[in-house]
């Protein structure tokens, strides 16, 4: 490997080291594969700019170019493409509007942030620009020792918004990538004057043993480093340790920044029986209860979040629900116990809290307009013990028809949709509610149309709540409570509907005495839409998960006479699914839905689940392609090898006696030598002659002495090939001696040598060579062919005219 070819791959190890103290930043870390890829691609790219006669401040500017587009193909690929492969006009919009959410979810969110696209972008771009100016400053203009200012700025960044969430070791593994950046500048400017000497044992007088003084030194800088602060307990701050956040206290307004849909989408596909909260409930429906965490009222066409700026301290009683008329509504209380698997959650209670007792209220803050309560701390929520007091409203479904439309502000608010919505969605929903006269009517319709047997729950779809999810789900008719949830939500506020998206849990499995267990398996997410003087009301839109609330049946007293069952005519006439009553019933399966009018989506899903959609079969083929595409080298150059050593001469009648050898046997065992050679690391000189050849093989390699005796005896033949009278060569098999030569230049060559040599070998690139080779002879031979057929059929028509030329005009 060339010294320029090891820059290249430490600056990149640098910068890959480095952007590791921006994992904390996010809830996930799969984000980081797409920037390492990023800083891959950033270091090819000038790898192969560099070997161009550009100029060298072209090459920064190609990589930014590079880097442009992999941020368009990776974060706006949605958009128009030309040839279905590079991204059109309209991406530049889209990778702004990621952008632009991404600035908004950085003023919103607090450490660590959920796995926006946005937020992603940023991370991504900004490592890839980190990458970009480190390849350029210690690769393209070798300046090594500058480099560590970027790599310093992206650390010093990452661990300061990390906080307490940030550790030695992203400093530990950011420094060894810079030290190792250096340690190859510096032997890259011992080796310009000349051969790099290793030292002694005994002696440190060679220019060696400063260079191993200087890489001692570099090491035991970084453990004093490392290790200075466990003696100095007292500097908590600084690059190494940010300090405690202030945010965090009870003064502060900071709360965790969980993405409650991301994580209930993790959870949902990976259910697990593991109890997360145990509770009491004194109501005579708290087997039909659900425990809301939080709500989700602003839709920007990505997907659903919080929409309030600021959040307050816990005050002793929340005040009045919105929209909620009647303030004489009954109580409920409950009890709740948080088991130690819980550690990232909002507060689950009844819907409308009214009040909670918690052991450290400081903990937690609240949002006003949601009532969600929020934790200041990741594990705030583990283990805790609290009550709660919520208001016990009951809309039947006559109440609700008759209520009447919602403020203004109300429905400015929560009917606000993107501007790009996709117009299916708006379709679909005037059509699901043709026949329902109000907004009662219409919002049963949705949940009936959703509970139908058109649609089918199933965890193994992609998640997501934004536009080009909705549609999707819309027209594969299949997902989990996320998809159902904000697609009913969506299309409600294109009905002119104040809707939300509410997350939480399903009621709890009863344990006897009040007693409900909640586990993994019962998280959840359902639309909330707003009716005057009712307030925040939950419908079901789920099949076979959850309870239906038993305000949507339909109430024999309906004083606008609606439908009883009100959907266009091309959709399901499926009554909506309802709770049995039947003592056959298991407890469970009532609360679940799944008595009566049981659907067996979730039966269903299992089916077909084994089946390879394309795009995995896609992705597998692109896979396959590119590893046959990478063993093309080693597979060639054994076919060759074995080729070439496949017959190490002719032996005598008798068996005894020398062996002949024609010119080409000799001649493919020294090619094999000299490619060996070369794959090893010594690179082929074709002025020497093969003597000198061989001699410059065994003194570079320092070959032992039966190695050694087998290239000579290689080059001697070879040189009475060349130079002698042409006929049969007579002498020793070759293949043997070629196997020596070989075995004694790996045993002399590093295992990283080695692992090339059989993996990429230099000497494959004769292949390349061949290639292009008979491409040219193919395009020569095809252009003279094509003239050959141009004369043939064009010839005569020049000749005649020629004739009547000369004709005419007989002095020319």
């Amino acid at each position: 490997m060339t010294t320029r070819a090891k820059l290249t791959v430490y600056s990149a190890l640098a910068t890959a080291l480095a952007s590791l103290c921006l994992t904390p930043l996010l809830t996930t870390k799969s984000w980081i594969t797409h920037a390492f890829l990023v800083i891959a691609v950033i270091a090819a790219a000038g790898a192969g700019l560099r070997r161009t006669p550009l100029y060298r401040w072209t090459v920064p500017i190609g990589q930014l170019l590079v880097l442009f587009l992999m941020l368009l193909i990776g974060f706006a690929g949605s958009g128009s493409t030309w040839g279905g492969l590079v991204p059109g006009p309209d991406s530049l919009h889209a990778l702004d509007k990621v952008l632009s959410s991404g600035l908004d979810d950085i003023q919103q969110y607090a450490i660590p942030a959920p796995p926006n696209a946005g937020l992603r972008l940023i991370l991504v771009a900004s490592v890839g620009l980190v990458a970009l100016v480190v390849d350029t400053v210690a690769v393209t203009y070798r300046r090594s020792a500058l480099a560590g200012l970027p790599l310093l700025a992206l650390y010093s960044v990452g661990n300061g918004l990390a906080g307490e969430r940030g550790s030695w070791i992203w400093f530990g593994l950011a420094s060894a990538g810079y030290l190792v950046l250096l340690f190859a500048e510096g032997q890259d400017r011992v080796s310009r004057w000349g051969r790099v000497f290793r030292g002694t044992s005994r002696g440190t007088e060679s220019t060696g043993a400063v260079g191993l003084g200087g890489q001692q030194v570099g090491i035991l800088a970084l453990a004093v480093a490392l290790l200075l602060p466990v003696f100095l307990p007292h500097w908590d701050s600084g690059l190494l340790h940010s300090g405690p956040s202030g945010s965090a206290g009870k003064g502060g307004g900071a709360v965790t920044s969980l993405d409650p849909l991301v994580s209930l989408q993790a959870e949902i596909t990976k259910p697990t029986d593991t109890e997360l909260l145990r509770y009491t409930l004194d109501s005579d429906i708290a087997d039909q209860t659900y425990l809301r965490t939080g709500s989700l009222d602003q839709f920007d066409g990505t997907n659903w979040k919080l929409g309030s700026p600021t959040v307050s301290d816990l005050p002793s009683t929340f005040p009045s629900p919105e929209g909620l008329r009647d303030a004489n509504v009954p109580q409920l209380k409950g009890d709740f116990t948080v088991s130690d698997r819980l550690e990232k959650s909002w507060l689950p209670m009844p819907y409308p809290i009214q009040s909670v007792q918690l052991p450290n209220r400081g903990d937690w803050k609240l949002d006003p307009l949601t009532r969600t309560v929020m934790p200041t701390s990741d594990k705030a929520i583990k283990g805790l013990h609290y009550q709660a007091t919520a208001l016990d409203v009951r809309p039947t479904a006559n109440d609700l028809r008759t209520a009447p439309q919602a403020p203004q502000d109300i429905r400015d608010r929560y009917t606000a949709l993107p501007a790009d919505l996709p117009p299916v969605v708006a379709d679909k929903a005037r059509s699901v509610t043709a026949k329902a006269s109000t907004d009662y009517d219409k919002a049963v319709a949705l949940a009936a149309w959703f509970n139908g047997p058109d649609f089918k729950y199933d965890t193994s779809v992609t998640g997501g709540t934004g536009n080009n999810a909705i549609v999707s789900f819309l027209n594969e008719r299949r997902g989990f409570c996320v998809h159902f949830a904000s697609t009913m939500a969506a299309m409600a506020r294109t009905l002119k509907i104040p809707a939300r998206v509410a997350v939480g849990f399903t009621p709890g499995d009863a344990q006897g005495g009040s007693v409900y267990s909640v586990t993994g398996r019962m998280y959840h997410a359902w639309p909330e839409l707003y009716f005057a003087g009712y307030g925040w009301t939950r419908f079901e839109p789920t099949p076979s998960r959850g309870v239906q609330p038993r305000y949507t049946e339909q109430a024999s007293t309906a004083t606008t006479a609606p439908t009883q069952q009100p959907t266009a005519a091309a959709q399901s006439d499926a009554p909506v699914p309802l709770p049995s009553t039947s003592k056959d019933c298991d407890p469970k399966l009532r609360r679940m839905g799944e008595c009566g009018g049981k659907n067996t989506a979730a039966g269903d899903t299992g089916q077909d689940s084994w089946l390879l959609s394309g795009q995995v079969l896609g992705t597998l083929a692109v896979v396959v392609a590119l590893i046959a595409l990478l063993l093309v080298p080693m597979l060639w150059r054994t076919a060759l090898r074995r080729r070439r050593l496949g017959g190490g001469g002719r032996r005598r009648p008798g068996g005894a006696g020398p062996a002949e050898l024609t010119d080409a046997q000799v001649l493919a065992a020294w090619d094999e030598l000299i490619d060996s050679a070369w794959d090893l690391g010594i690179p082929p000189d074709e002025s020497r002659t093969p003597r000198s050849a061989a001699r410059r093989i065994t003194e570079t390699a320092e070959l032992d002495e039966n190695a050694a005796a087998a290239a000579g005896r290689l080059a001697l033949a070879t040189e009475r090939v060349l130079y002698a009278p042409s006929g049969r060569v007579t002498g020793a098999p070759l293949a043997a001696d070629v196997r020596t030569a070989r075995a004694g230049l790996r045993a002399t060559a590093s295992r990283g040598d080695r692992t090339r040599a059989v993996l990429l070998p230099p000497s494959s690139a004769q292949l390349w060579w061949r290639i292009s080779d008979a491409v040219l002879t193919a395009r020569t031979a095809v252009g003279t062919q094509g003239r050959r057929m141009s004369d043939a059929v064009t010839g005569p028509v020049r000749r005649v005219f020629t004739r009547r030329k000369r004709t005419q005009d007989p002095e020319s």
